[in-house]
């Protein structure tokens, strides 16, 4: 997607805004997926990380502890661990952080509770980033917006995988992400943003 054509206007952030840092974890980077869209994903997630941090706003580390046999982010691998450039800035903050594991989608659906953990500081505006933007970005901002916290996307800062449809056909990343963007959007689930936006 690209981000310079949005017409969001940039949002105003709340000083005790959560930035929520979905799945960025090694095991996305093995081979066995298919082609990923958005090659400036890391840099932008560590922007968003760097600069929540130096503003002393929470930010929330969500790890997907895979159930599945197969599935590369399995407890007790290295694909489970977060990322070097994630991992490297845990804990660097001023402000509140938290570790929140997960084995579905929504970060909302995890432990510690999220809700709980959110309601319990007054937050009320949360940021989601992270892996993947039609999957665990997609479901934690819906239900976000659903349960009625302003949500904001940064969308350069999320990437996916091709995916193949119940018909065969393939779609790409970018066209899954532009149809994630417009979905939140179009649906008021969330306000979709560049990165340059937030920070």
């Amino acid at each position: 997607m690209d981000t310079t054509q949005l017409r969001a206007p940039r949002p105003e952030i709340a000083p005790n805004a959560a930035l929520v840092v979905i799945d960025v974890q090694k095991g996305w980077l093995d081979p066995v997926f298919p082609p990923r869209n958005n090659p400036a994903a890391e840099e932008n997630i560590a922007a968003l990380v760097d600069a929540w941090q130096a503003a002393g706003r929470p930010v929330v580390f969500v790890r997907h502890d895979s159930p599945k046999a197969d599935s590369p982010l399995r407890p007790g691998q290295e694909g489970n661990d977060f990322q070097d450039f994630v991992e490297q800035r845990r804990g660097k903050g001023t402000g509140p952080e938290l570790l929140l594991t997960k084995t579905v989608n929504s970060a909302f659906i995890g432990t510690p509770d999220l809700r709980a953990w959110l309601d319990a500081a007054g937050i009320r505006q949360i940021v989601v980033a992270g892996i993947m933007t039609n999957w665990c970005v997609d479901t934690t901002a819906r239900m976000g917006g659903n349960l009625g916290y302003d949500v904001i996307v940064p969308v350069d800062a999320t990437h996916t995988f091709d995916a193949t449809g119940p018909d065969g056909q393939l779609l790409t990343a970018d066209e899954l992400g532009r149809a994630t963007a417009t979905n939140l959007h179009a649906g008021g689930f969330a306000r979709v943003v560049p990165t340059a936006a937030l920070i």
